[in-house]
């Protein structure tokens, strides 16, 4: 029987994760491929106890460049970016009475790696992966974003929610940073 519900939980999540990138490729407010400075994507899903959030940022909204870094500056810039970023409990703190707990986290910037892969002159983003969590799934209701805070370049949030409640678009403008999660 304990094997059954880890399958059937493992379909659900699988199942709630394609949904999520059919919700964010039909979107009207974040089309696929779209490279916009100053705006960020965020993916939010929750499925039971585990909340993940998918973030997807250019890289010129969180240093001021998208190349592979040049100078000492650059390089001190994208090592302070790199470090922020992976500090993901403190860009996204979940409602407190849900007693989430980030778990794990995952971070892909290719044109900050020693050999990229990104071509000179191209647009290049940031990519990241935050799970947590929760304890009391039932009590998240919102997460305080504190990308503004943390990335002055950053002006707007294009969130895609994702739930037991169903699915939702919302938009955070600088200086709003709570993402409602329901309706």
């Amino acid at each position: 029987m304990v094997s059954m519900n880890r399958a059937c939980r493992g379909r659900r999540a699988w199942g709630l994760h394609a949904l999520v990138l059919l919700a964010t490729t039909g979107s009207p407010l974040v089309l696929a491929g779209v490279h916009e400075h100053g705006v960020v994507k965020l993916d939010v899903a929750v499925d039971g106890s585990l909340l993940t959030l998918q973030l997807e940022a250019p890289l010129d909204s969180l240093l001021g460049f998208e190349h592979r870094p040049r100078t000492q500056a650059q390089r001190q810039a994208a090592q302070a970016v790199l470090k922020r970023i992976n500090d993901g409990a403190s860009l996204f703190q979940p409602s407190t009475a849900a007693l989430c707990t980030l778990s794990k986290s995952t971070i892909d910037a290719e044109a900050l790696q020693p050999n990229p892969a990104a071509k000179p002159g191209e647009h290049a983003d940031l990519d990241a992966t935050f799970e947590f969590q929760c304890a009391q799934p039932d009590k998240l209701l919102d997460i305080d974003v504190a990308l503004f805070d943390a990335f002055k370049r950053i002006q707007r949030i294009n969130a895609q929610v994702i739930g037991p409640k169903g699915q939702a678009q919302r938009t955070l403008k600088r200086p709003d940073r709570l993402l409602k999660l329901s309706r």
